[in-house]
């Protein structure tokens, strides 16, 4: 489960653990676009997913350094423009003070709420909550809100600065505030031996946590972290993330991420993609294209693809893959092609991939099909097929239909498959 790559597997396309780390393009595949700005679409995605929400951030005594502290107030000031509201949970009241000092001007940006008699006095009004205790107390809470009223962000600092305590206090407070994401910022990063696992649910964290089990993984000193991320999410905090400050960029705003990402149910789930879907299941297709993934469609292929596709989604609804089972035109030979098998992971692995290919042969054997097939010019993405149950045929073995048209140079570098249900 431990990685920081991503998975694709292209039905008619190619199979690749690094290529969407590498972003290698092809010459057929090239587009106008730049690495940066593919990078800035999907940040794009993810500010749009923040926006007017409310993102809690807790930090780790001793966790921020210049460096990550700066490149985390860049961060911060993107998510503000995107009118997303920041609680930072914070023991050291140095960092407290530091984090006041840079942010009170923001706080004072929106004065629709009559909390300050001017601009003059917001600017001067700590943003400060310090609660009573080691849990939010409504007087805290209250506080708390009215700074949200009047800017973006507000900082709380809690009596006791331990880190657990600290993170106790973080999942309480996200748990009673109802907030979009809590994020832990250890200076260990996410959690795993000799890196992070990308993505752990509810029910790997219980057996985790069972005797024994977090110290035969290496993870016994993180046992208590642990067991304060399962309470949050048991508590009914959608997701919880737990990574660098300087990795904190890479963690909100990349599929791949740079910790570890902790959800209440299983991370993946497959389901007909609706009309909601369509606008980013087609970057995602496009994307495949550019880097020489996917075969290169017409708008009508994939408008076909996506009334016939798949969606896996993780978390709270990011798109991981799309495929799709193409039956018409095949529908007297009783067999489908499986096509536009696509997945963007952050997990190691063909997970997501496997997922939305049973899902594809759970419904070739509800319409009664004998057999599906699919193609690819990798051997990586042929491999994927054959660990599955394909075995290689030649181009007489699928329906006429296929290749009707069909390139002649691809065909040469073509391995057909085929799957008897």
């Amino acid at each position: 489960m431990r990685s920081q790559t991503r998975v694709v597997v292209g039905g008619d396309g190619h199979f690749n653990r690094d290529a969407l780390c590498s972003r290698a393009v092809t010459g057929e595949a090239r587009s106008a676009l730049t690495i940066r700005e593919e990078e800035f679409l999907e940040k794009s995605f993810y500010l749009d997913e923040f926006h007017e929400k409310t993102l809690l951030l807790a930090i780790t005594p001793g966790s921020a350094d210049e460096t990550a502290l700066g490149a985390f107030l860049q961060t911060a000031r993107e998510l503000i423009r995107e009118e997303v509201r920041l609680v930072l949970v914070v023991g050291e009241a140095d960092l407290a003070r530091r984090l006041e000092g840079r942010f009170r001007r923001l706080a004072a940006v929106s004065l629709a709420e009559p909390l300050f008699a001017d601009a003059e006095e917001a600017r001067r009004r700590s943003i400060v909550v310090e609660p009573r205790g080691n849990e939010p107390d409504v007087p805290s809470l209250m506080r708390l809100w009215s700074l949200l009223r009047a800017g973006p962000i507000a900082v709380v600092r809690p009596a006791d600065a331990a880190w657990i305590p600290l993170a106790t206090f973080a999942v309480e407070l996200a748990a009673r505030l109802k907030v979009h994401k809590l994020v832990l910022v250890d200076p260990e990063g996410g959690v795993g031996t000799g890196g992070a696992l990308s993505f752990l649910d509810e029910s790997v964290l219980e057996a985790l946590l069972g005797a024994g089990e977090a110290e035969w993984a290496g993870l016994g000193h993180r046992r208590p972290l642990i067991q304060v991320i399962r309470n949050g999410l048991l508590a009914g905090i959608p997701s919880i993330n737990l990574c660098t400050l300087g990795g904190l960029e890479r963690e909100l705003y990349t599929y791949e991420g740079s910790g570890t990402l902790f959800t209440l149910e299983d991370y993946c789930r497959v389901e007909r993609l609706g009309i909601d879907d369509f606008r980013e299941v087609e970057r995602l297709l496009e994307r495949g294209q550019r880097e020489g993934f996917l075969k290169i469609r017409s708008r009508e292929e994939i408008g076909e693809i996506l009334f016939t596709g798949f969606g896996a989604t993780i978390a709270s609804g990011h798109l991981a893959g799309v495929g799709s089972l193409l039956c018409d035109r095949y529908r007297e030979d009783e067999t489908a092609e499986i096509v536009a098998l696509y997945t963007v992971s952050r997990f190691k692995g063909e997970g997501v991939g496997a997922k939305l290919l049973a899902r594809l042969l759970d419904e070739a054997r509800r319409r009664g099909l004998a057999s599906v097939f699919a193609c690819t010019t990798e051997d990586r993405a042929a491999q994927f097929f054959v660990r599955l149950g394909f075995r290689q045929v030649g181009p007489e073995a699928v329906p006429a239909a296929k290749w009707a048209g069909y390139d002649a140079d691809r065909m040469r570098r073509l391995t057909i498959l085929r799957l008897e249900l």
